[in-house]
């Protein structure tokens, strides 16, 4: 299908080019390729949506640009069970919030008409503490409203019992924070790049191969971190949730494209819960929380809450942490750590600490020079910039700089596009924006996605390899973890790069960050359907240094 001469024509007329459709017939000449057709009925779609406030538009005009639409039939996306009282508690979601406190979030069909509320209790039959919270948010399209409540001054890692105050919760638990400087081994489990299971989800080939039939739930990585769910402490999922903006891929959900995009979000989250209510679960950016279709130029199409990543905002951005207050006796640490909360931008960027870990999450999306989603960038999808020139580089420097290797010897730098990659796009403005901070402040270990495949690199500075590979290096060691599987289907595995030890591609996977001790970091990438270990690799790192500024 060759949409080109069509474009021209459209180019032609002054009533098509200009006004609400000139971003429209710009997009249209921009399709050209392997999804073509899926694209151009997406396209049309969005377009339709905004027929009726196109003045400079003809009648037949719109006539004709609909009828693709009308011949795929009505929305055929599966909604999820909303409960009868609409105040029941669906897409619960934890997260660390700071060294001694907790946030449980969860969203509900109605608006409360009273406080949300968290009874919990080292106990389940001893719920003896209550905190409330009257926060409160929504959006344009959103059928949901999202609610939030910290739990502060928890003992560390101890087993908590909580239940939302609610005729229709569950008590649930989930285990308190691990104080920074605890050198207790734990484990930290990573997802990229995950979408919704079913008739609405993920396939391991093509996009236009959506299974039918849902799959067993212990043949996808949710099923497999539920299934385990006692093996890892908590969660860390570096952007693209549910790929709700790849609905016009299932051509029933034409018809009602907004709608369908919001079922999806809504399946996923609550396909999440059985993780998610019951560890923390950190999350930043991808470029699939954008937008409401990931197609460049269209995103001003979206209708009002569906760009911009509202959703992600709004799911987000009341529960992740800013950053901690030093733990360290060094009073520059101390300073470094104050600006760093006061930079933080969550749920864009953030840090926070845990047992041995200083994780930082970053925004590899907008919020620095050239960065692919923002206005000007290379994806066309018109985000952010969210925070004031230089923000979230700054954050990163003050961060990085803080950081006190013998309260947190391990420090963790996770973000969603990477700049070493086979078998997929590799992102070179953030390889120039975060590299040379990466190897100045002495990250351990980069963790990325966005290409749909698992990979290990061997510790890697500007292109060369570190000498001395896992055994003390100076320079980081990183790794793709974007094979948990989408509708996208997994990429394939490309030509070899110098450093990569790891590839796979054959189905769907996720990664297990093992933190052994001061000195040893496990890294193992984990078959979702079996829990087979594909590849497991040990980092040593000296950490004889407090803090690494050079």
């Amino acid at each position: 299908m060759r949409l080109r001469p069509f474009c021209s024509q459209l180019q032609d007329s002054p009533t098509m080019a200009s006004g609400a459709l000139a971003p429209f017939v710009r997009s249209l000449n921009d399709v050209d390729g392997l999804y073509e057709g899926a694209k151009f009925v997406a396209i049309l779609g969005t377009a339709s949506r905004i027929f009726t406030s196109a003045k400079d538009t003809a009648p037949s005009m719109a006539s004709l640009l609909l009828l693709p639409l009308m011949a795929v039939g009505s929305l055929a996306v599966n909604y999820p069970t909303i409960p009868a009282d609409l105040t029941t508690p669906v897409q619960q979601r934890l997260a660390v919030k700071g060294p001694s406190s907790m946030t449980i979030a969860w969203n509900t069909y109605a608006k409360l008409n009273s406080s949300a509320c968290v009874r919990y209790g080292t106990s389940s039959s001893s719920l003896t503490s209550q905190t409330c919270s009257d926060s409160q948010t929504t959006y344009d399209t959103s059928r949901t409203y999202a609610h939030d409540v910290a739990l502060t001054g928890l003992q560390p890692s101890t087993t908590y019992y909580y239940q939302i105050v609610s005729t229709n919760s569950t008590v649930e638990h989930f285990l308190s924070p691990r104080t920074p400087g605890d050198k207790t081994a734990f484990n930290m489990d990573v997802v990229i790049d995950l979408g919704v299971y079913g008739p609405d989800g993920y396939t391991t080939t093509k996009r236009d191969t959506i299974p039918s039939i849902q799959p067993e739930l212990n043949h996808t990585t949710i099923g497999r971190l539920a299934k385990t769910v006692n093996d890892y402490e908590l969660v860390i999922h570096p952007g693209d949730f549910a790929y709700a903006d790849d609905w016009y891929l299932k051509p029933g959900n034409l018809l009602d494209g907004k709608d369908a995009y919001q079922a999806i979000l809504e399946g996923f989250y609550e396909q999440l819960q059985p993780i998610s209510g019951r560890k923390a679960y950190m999350a930043s950016p991808g470029n699939h929380e954008a937008a409401c279709q990931e197609i460049p130029y269209t995103s001003g199409l979206c209708p009002e809450g569906q760009h911009n990543f509202t959703d992600f905002m709004m799911r987000f951005g009341q529960t992740m942490p800013t950053a901690f207050a030093s733990s360290s006796t060094n009073s520059t640490a101390q300073s470094l750590a104050s600006q760093a909360q006061a930079l933080a931008l969550p749920p864009f960027w953030y840090s926070f600490e845990y047992g041995m870990a200083h994780v930082v999450m970053i925004d590899t999306e907008t919020d620095f020079p050239s960065a692919p989603d923002q206005p000007g960038g290379s994806a066309h999808l018109g985000g952010g910039p969210f925070g004031a020139p230089g923000q979230q580089l700054n954050f990163l420097k003050a961060d990085l700089a803080s950081v006190d290797r013998s309260v947190t010897p391990w420090v963790i730098v996770a973000g969603h596009r990477p700049w070493y990659s086979i078998g997929g796009s590799v992102c070179d403005v953030c390889q120039t924006a975060f590299e040379p901070l990466f190897y100045k402040y002495g990250v351990d270990l980069g963790i990325f996605g966005h290409v749909h495949n698992s990979q290990r690199f061997n510790p890697v500075y500007n292109q060369t390899a570190d000498p001395a590979g896992l055994n003390d290096p100076k320079a980081p060691m990183y790794i793709v973890a974007g094979g948990a599987g989408n509708i996208e289907g997994l990429s394939k595995v490309g030509s070899n790069y110098s450093t990569n030890v790891f590839a796979y591609a054959d189905d769907f996977s996720f990664v297990q960050i093992k933190f052994m001790d001061a000195n040893h970091l496990g890294v193992g990438f984990v078959r979702s359907e079996t829990g087979e270990v594909l590849d497991r690799s040990v980092l040593y790192k000296q950490h004889d240094v407090a803090f690494v500024r050079n």
